[in-house]
């Protein structure tokens, strides 16, 4: 996929493409539904399909004191676009030049000017331009202005007709541990994507070594322990292995620093600086206190012994195990 540099001018083979816009984080169902459309007028069009998308999160920019709980890193949000079957994206800087821009403005020169576009696919939510005056009718009005197509998606929800798909429901079940349900809000399971960084290296001395993610401030999801699976490459091919995972702050140590830590099973392998993902499968138990290393020994066996009869029994029944993103992503299997 192609990734134009900040405010450059889109080279010509990609200029009159389709474009979504969004910041997509997570890429939901509801997401889902947005890229479908594009794809679909791109494919009749016979051009290219295209994103664009904002960094850092707006909300980020309007309250940088209140961190976002950001469902997917800048990487993995590329990758799965990528796995939708989008060519190119345009990451544009949220900054204070973006937010003083005009409705008009924006779409003059970013979307005409820069993007050459030919067709603009957005949701019936998006606003833009300063003050958020740019609405789904306001993008129609321009787009006949400047010559390209507008499609607006409405609000997608789930079968039943009753949930819509939005981030903010994943972030919910994420928070409550609903792993589940974050995950038929997704269409794919949440992962956390990131460089294994050393910790304390405590595991290593009590037979459970872990492998460390640093999480992004604002990551909330609940504290406890799961059924996870870490995705990672050797010898240039991905690889799928079961994993027991925790996230908190370690009580029983006394720790001051939120951790991501995953045990891999029957894997004997140093992995400091690679990157990996980890899917998050199913929780177990909530964080606790233990009242001493033997105690906390226990309970480590009781939940890797849950974590494996969980990923097993899954791999078995479920299709998401096999096909973890769908189109998304190429077949894993455990």
């Amino acid at each position: 996929m192609f990734l134009p540099k900040q405010n450059e001018k889109l080279p010509d083979q990609y200029r009159g493409g389709v474009v979504a816009i969004g910041n997509f984080d997570g890429v939901h169902l509801g997401h889902q539904a947005l890229i479908a459309e594009a794809k679909k007028q791109s494919d009749a069009k016979g051009c290219s399909l295209g994103v664009l998308t904002f960094e850092p999160h707006p909300r980020t920019f309007f309250r940088s004191e209140e961190p976002v709980f950001r469902l997917a890193t800048p990487q993995s949000k590329a990758q799965l676009l990528k796995g939708l079957g989008v060519q190119f994206l345009d990451v544009t800087p949220f900054n204070l030049e973006l937010a003083s821009l005009e409705a008009e403005d924006f779409v003059e020169k970013i979307l005409v000017e820069r993007l050459g576009v030919s067709h603009v696919v957005t949701g019936y939510d998006f606003h833009f331009g300063k003050g958020r005056k740019g609405s789904p009718d306001t993008m129609r009005k321009l787009g006949e202005k400047f010559g390209f197509g507008v499609s607006i998606v409405e609000q997608v929800t789930d079968v039943d007709g009753i949930a819509p798909y939005s981030s903010s429901a994943v972030r919910t079940a994420l928070r409550r541990g609903h792993i589940a349900k974050a995950a038929h809000q997704l269409g794919h399971w949440w992962s956390v994507l990131g460089t294994v960084v050393k910790g304390d290296q405590r595991g290593r001395t009590i037979g459970y070594p872990t492998a460390n993610i640093a999480l992004d401030p604002g990551c909330e999801p609940h504290e406890g322990i799961y059924a996870v699976r870490v995705r990672l490459e050797q010898d240039g091919r991905p690889q799928c292995h079961p994993a027991a995972g925790y996230i908190g702050y370690r009580p029983t140590f006394e720790t001051e620093r939120m951790f991501l830590e995953v045990f891999i099973f029957d894997f004997d392998r140093e992995i400091y600086g690679q990157d990996i993902a980890v899917d998050f499968i199913d929780f177990i138990r909530p964080d606790k206190k233990f009242n001493g290393l033997d105690e906390l020994l226990v309970q480590m066996k009781a939940d890797c012994e849950i974590a494996r009869k969980t990923l097993d029994r899954l791999k078995n029944s479920d299709p998401m195990m096999a096909y973890p993103l769908g189109a998304m992503q190429a077949k894993c299997e455990l």
